[in-house]
């Protein structure tokens, strides 16, 4: 372990590889990077997407576990090889290149020189900003129906429209877990409603007319009009960003959606840095996570033996 403040590039080796990001697809990266022999820096500042869920659900061999104890477990496993060190910090800055290598600062003011750099921050979610929806966010307040839906399938379920175009594939991709409900946010025009309503009525869906004011209770829906609905959950489409912009400012190329653009290796358009995670596809699933972390790692291995191109 290293303690913020105590260790800079003057006092450590470069590491094979620096990993910034500690949940689950950072920690599959390092881990075969560990098993190769090689020295792993994991920087990791404690703010998994998915801290607010009580289980974690859809995982093999960890479904119904609680989101810490599989971290806290991967972690322990991870700390007993003895080439890999973690830092609790938040990396700010990356700069360098395959040629010369990398070096990654952090915010405490650290820094170390790794060979290579593996993306595995994440994403973060912003939500809409009605009252009660960040409170209740990861509880009644969702975003995959994978993750939550098993437990309130047959019940009654609200989705609060992101948009027009996206409506309708909002609205049938949650019909399969319960009767839906179509709320709005007031950001659509009365000729889109109009319209919106009627396409929705097609398919069974009632599109509310009174807009989103607020969300109370365990999941009791505030219209504008005074009225409330009641449901089991409201699923939300919440604006995913990339959690840092290192990838950015390192000259990594990024997809129209936000996520870091890589190759079927995971290697991002920079030579030596790789990316995985929800970063590098906005997923937000624990076992293509892992996946996608055990295929950077390899790769980045693979690099440091001169055999990817």
């Amino acid at each position: 372990m290293i303690s913020p403040g105590s260790k800079t590039s003057q006092d450590l080796p470069p590491f094979d590889a620096v990993v910034v990001g500690g949940s689950y697809a950072g920690m599959s990266a390092a881990l075969q990077l560990a098993r190769a022999c090689r020295t792993v820096l994991v920087i990791d500042h404690g703010q998994p997407r998915n801290e607010r869920a009580a289980k974690a659900h859809g995982c093999l061999g960890w479904d119904g576990v609680a989101p810490s104890q599989i971290l806290e477990l991967g972690r322990r496993q991870l700390l007993a090889y003895d080439r890999v060190q973690w830092a609790t910090d938040q990396a700010i800055e990356a700069t360098g290149s395959l040629q010369t290598g990398f070096a990654v600062h952090c915010a405490s003011g650290d820094h170390y020189h790794a060979r290579r750099v593996i993306l595995a921050h994440g994403v973060v979610d912003r939500l809409p900003s009605i009252p009660g929806l960040a409170e209740r966010w990861g509880e009644t307040v969702l975003h995959c129906p994978y993750c939550h839906g098993y437990e309130i399938c047959g019940t009654n379920i609200g989705v609060l429209i992101a948009s027009k175009a996206e409506a309708m594939d909002q609205v049938k991709a949650l019909s399969q877990w319960g009767a839906v409900t179509a709320f709005h946010a007031a950001t659509l025009s009365a000729a889109e409603m109009e319209e919106l309503s009627a396409e929705l009525k097609g398919i069974g869906v009632t599109l509310e007319e009174s807009a989103l004011a607020g969300v109370t209770g365990n999941a009791i829906l505030n219209l504008a009009d005074g009225s409330v609905r009641n449901v089991e959950a409201l699923f939300v489409h919440p604006e995913t960003c990339l959690a840092s912009d290192l990838a950015t400012r390192m000259g990594c190329e990024t997809e129209d959606a936000g996520c870091i653009t890589t190759d079927s290796a995971k290697q991002t358009t920079v030579a030596g840095v790789f990316a995985c995670g929800d970063a590098a596809r906005f997923a937000g699933n624990i076992a293509l996570a892992v996946g996608e972390g055990a295929l950077a790692g390899v790769a980045a291995h693979q690099s440091l033996l001169g055999l990817l191109p």
